[in-house]
């Protein structure tokens, strides 16, 4: 698979403005919500650093409310080689599996340092977006919880033609799913945007657009202090997401997992039963009639990673 997207140059965005690398953080002195942008979360997903860089470049004009951009992973990113990108996702840890009490206060790897670091700029924001891409070819898909709040918001959005309803990964929390994030009773809206392929030029165009459209949904920020590029081929939000629950993870039992044909992702597998892989020598059968594929992957093959997951069609609600 080709990459085609280049390393952003970030010594300018790597500076911040709040005496933390990579932070930056504006307050237009008026009521409103704070709202946190994050990229590089992993570091070899371009796509979400330059929208950020984009909008920093641009300059920053807020109408109402506080926004922070955070170049996360910054150790990662500097690993990156286009020849070896997968190598680059993370130093010691996945940084985004790390949020919890008891992995935020280990100050032995380079992740969790930099999280904590970060922690009091998650903790303050009212919204989140969180910008991804994939290990493999695949349509943008918003990774949303299962709270219905984030459901609705993702929804109302129109990011993506896909909304993956989940409960989270069985080796870690996200930053999605952390503090107020992940709390029932709380307001906080938080999403997650997989954009696509992680070379993929249209990943950039994706998050350029979810950026855009948190910043139109939210009120901070009005279209018309946008970059201009970004307005120029107008997009329209996807009217009627599909909405998909995930059921269950598949997990590698060993570096013994293969799929039965390349599976792409949002493959619609219409028969229960049916074998899509094998886990160390075992059938992985889907589990009932009209199963969805979510992100077949095994770029990151180890034991224990989620490799593929399984979900259902659900109606999409009315917001």
């Amino acid at each position: 698979m080709a990459f085609n997207i280049e390393a952003p140059d970030l010594t300018q965005e790597r500076v911040g403005n709040v005496g933390l690398p990579g932070v930056w953080h504006f307050d237009s002195g008026k009521p409103g919500p704070s709202v946190l942008f994050t990229a590089l979360v992993h570091g070899n997903e371009l796509c979400g650093a330059w929208a950020l860089k984009e909008l920093l470049a641009n300059g920053v004009n807020l109408q109402n409310g506080k926004l922070t951009l955070m170049f996360c992973n910054l150790a990662a990113f500097d690993t990156f080689d286009i020849n070896r990108h997968d190598a680059s996702r993370f130093v010691d840890i996945d940084f985004n599996r790390v949020w919890t009490e008891e992995r935020l206060s280990n100050t032995d790897l380079i992740e969790t340092q930099r999280a904590a670091a970060l922690r009091p700029w998650v903790e303050q924001a009212d919204y989140l977006l969180d910008i991804h891409s994939m290990h493999e070819p695949a349509p943008p898909v918003l990774v949303v919880g299962t709270l219905p709040r984030n459901i609705a918001l993702g929804v109302q959005a129109g990011i993506a033609d896909y909304i993956i309803v989940d409960p989270g990964h069985p080796d870690g929390v996200r930053m999605r799913d952390f503090g107020r994030f992940g709390q029932p009773s709380d307001d906080a809206h938080a999403l997650l945007i997989e954009c696509g392929y992680h070379g993929d030029l249209a990943a950039i165009d994706t998050a350029r657009f979810a950026v855009q459209r948190i910043l139109a949904l939210s009120g901070v920020m009005s279209a018309e202090h946008l970059p201009k590029e970004w307005l120029e081929q107008p997009r329209e939000p996807a009217s009627k997401p599909k909405v998909l629950t995930v059921t269950e993870p598949v997990v590698a039992k060993s570096m013994d997992f293969t799929f039965t044909q390349p599976w792409q992702g949002m493959e619609l597998i219409e028969k229960q039963g049916t074998v899509i892989g094998y886990n160390n020598g075992h059938p992985v059968r889907t589990p009932y009639d009209h199963c969805t594929l979510i992100m077949p992957s095994l770029r990151q093959l180890i034991p224990g990673v989620t490799v593929v997951r399984f979900a259902r069609t659900e109606p999409t609600p009315d917001c």
